[in-house]
């Protein structure tokens, strides 16, 4: 099927199987590598993106119902060669050790402060705990959204 999106703020028309998940779809069709698939069933949040600025699962998302709407991976976060606050906040933070999980944490770190749910560390824990990291760097994680987010206002 043909699916008409906006990726990274570019118009991108594709063709689908019905059944292609997001995830693949940005991985092999589009080779945005970023997101990363880690247990391809919505459990470690490693390939979390944003459509229409809220974050999804892409393993868990057809591509097919993305059509008409924005679609933002971590390779569409930073403008002009320069990084997203919440990217360079992880990096001065080090919010990240292997960084296979980086880019889903940092989407949904972003999602979550424009929800406006970022007020306490006990909030930024609770609401970025679908998304884990085997090298247990959530005390920088935390640090690093804190410090993002105070730019991001």
């Amino acid at each position: 099927m043909t699916v008409r999106t906006e990726v990274n703020g570019k118009p991108v028309t594709l063709q689908v199987d019905p059944r292609a998940t997001l995830l693949d779809t940005l991985r092999d069709g589009l080779e945005l590598t970023g997101t990363k698939k880690g247990c391809d069933r919505g459990q470690c949040g490693a390939c979390t993106v944003h459509v229409d600025g809220r974050r999804v699962l892409s393993c868990l998302t057809l591509a097919a119902t993305v059509g008409g709407r924005a679609v933002t991976t971590i390779e569409g976060l930073a403008q002009g060669g320069r990084l997203h606050p919440m990217q360079q906040a992880f990096i001065e933070r080090d919010g990240l050790q292997c960084g296979f999980c980086t880019p889903g944490q940092i989407m949904s770190a972003v999602a979550m402060v424009h929800e406006g749910h970022a007020t306490t560390d006990d909030e930024i824990r609770e609401r970025m705990s679908g998304n884990i990291c085997r090298c247990s760097c959530y005390p920088y994680i935390v640090d690093a959204i804190r410090d993002a987010q105070r730019v991001m206002r």
